[in-house]
């Protein structure tokens, strides 16, 4: 028993049960906009994440051309905040 036990745990990913719910980042996992995954970041991972966010974004307004609109909703936030984020980004 204890031995069916230790070999569930250790299943093959193909064989799980998994649910792409995402994260507050982005609603799913596998269609996240960010390099790296938020939870890969360590123990400063939100911040870290949200960096890595703002990074993209910007990278999407300068060299993709997107608009903010177009951003907001990618990245499910308001048009304000990504203005906020590519004014900040601009000036550094």
């Amino acid at each position: 028993m204890r031995e069916d036990l230790e070999l569930a745990a250790d299943r093959l990913p193909d064989y799980s049960d998994y649910r792409d719910q995402g994260c507050d980042l982005s609603p799913y996992c596998l269609k996240c906009p960010l390099p790296r995954c938020r939870y890969d970041l360590g123990p400063k991972g939100k911040r870290s994440a949200r960096m890595l966010r703002d990074n993209e974004i910007f990278r999407q307004h300068t060299a993709e051309d997107k608009s903010a609109a177009g951003l907001a909703l990618e990245f499910n936030l308001s048009k304000r905040t990504i203005q906020r984020i590519i004014r900040r980004l601009s000036n550094e």
